[in-house]
């Protein structure tokens, strides 16, 4: 009986265990209200965003699985000093969501739908004819047990808020590289609320999770 007891138990653990690391958001953003944009010295070296060689990695997921894919960036400029990026900001090319998880007619018709090409669909998720561009803004950057962390507005949607990501940036001789770790928006914030459960109460299992994983890898070449 005993032994019967510890092995339950052990198995309780174990899927409390896998359910926590299963439901865990990676550097959970807090938004908050927009801020006044980082300005940089007068004497710091511009940088040009290289929109071949960068990218933003995006997964959104619901009960049944997750889709994963890219967005592409329009350009972007950056400003160091000393070796340290100081500002920046990038303009998001949202016509260029791409899912990379699936194939075929799937792949197409999930596409449209976060681009909203149908007047049936189009304030579902991003309606690209409506609102083509994102972007982001430096407010400021700061350090934090170790990390670095880049505060910024973000605009999606017409809507700007703040939010905060730990990147590791440097700067070797003519290029600059911005990495982040992934982060989590929630993106209910942006009003994008298709099948939100935190919006709409009634979906049961049939809805999908606020919070998308971002990743944003930017190379950016001497001015």
């Amino acid at each position: 009986m005993k032994i019967k007891l510890i092995g339950t138990l052990a198995i309780t653990v174990l899927l409390i265990a896998t359910y926590s690391c299963k439901g865990e958001k990676q550097n959970e953003t807090e938004a908050s209200s927009a801020e006044e944009v980082k300005e940089a010295p007068t004497e710091a070296i511009k940088y040009n965003v290289d929109v071949a060689s960068s990218s933003i990695h995006w997964t959104g997921s619901k009960p049944t699985g997750k889709h994963s894919g890219t967005l592409s960036l329009a350009n972007g400029t950056f400003e160091a000093k000393e070796g340290k990026v100081m500002s920046g900001s990038f303009v998001i090319d949202m016509t260029s969501i791409n899912v990379t998880d699936l194939e075929g007619d799937e792949k197409t018709e999930l596409e449209g739908h976060l681009k909203g090409e149908t007047e049936e669909t189009e304030d579902h998720f991003f309606n690209i004819a409506k609102f083509p561009k994102a972007a982001f803004e430096i407010t400021g950057i700061s350090e934090k047990e170790g990390k670095t962390y880049i505060e910024g507005n973000l605009t999606l949607k017409d809507i700007k808020k703040n939010i905060s990501f730990p990147a590791t940036t440097s700067v070797e001789g003519n290029i600059m590289t911005l990495d982040t770790e992934v982060f989590t928006i929630n993106r209910t914030d942006w009003s994008v609320n298709y099948a939100s459960k935190s919006v709409f109460g009634d979906l049961g299992d049939r809805f999908i999770n606020d919070d998308i994983e971002i990743k944003i890898n930017i190379k950016a070449n001497k001015s």
